[in-house]
């Protein structure tokens, strides 16, 4: 049974930095993608970037590029969103998700089947 399992989130002012993980478990081949998702009050869940397990190519939103970045470490099962400059804006939920794939180009949250819990980040301004 997959299941993904968030840590690392905090409170950090407007220009600060914070790294999420997300542990993952039950996986039993590599042809997944692995997915950043985000939400903040009120409005609709986001895509933030994905990256699949193999070949291990990351894309991003827009409202990210440059200033996020996933990583992944394979022999421990675990993925990172690496968040720079953060901005106000970025408040909300995150979320980490997995859904069967290699190509993970698309950031729907209505693809991802397998969800974690949730961590919160809070950027103050």
């Amino acid at each position: 049974q997959v299941q993904l399992v968030e840590s690392g989130g905090g409170s950090v002012q407007a220009g600060g930095s914070l790294r999420l993980s997300c542990a993952e478990f039950g996986f039993t081949d590599s042809v997944w993608c692995m997915g950043w998702f985000r939400q903040a009050p009120g409005k609709e869940r986001e895509g933030v970037g994905s990256i699949s397990i193999v070949p291990g190519v990351p894309y991003y939103a827009d409202s990210v590029k440059g200033r996020f970045t996933i990583t992944q470490d394979t022999a421990n099962s675990t993925l990172y969103l690496q968040m720079n400059s953060l901005e106000p804006d970025d408040t909300a939920i995150y979320y980490c998700a997995a859904r069967r794939g290699s190509v993970c180009t698309r950031l729907g949250a209505n693809e991802y089947f397998h969800w974690g819990q949730g961590t919160q980040v809070t950027v103050s301004s």
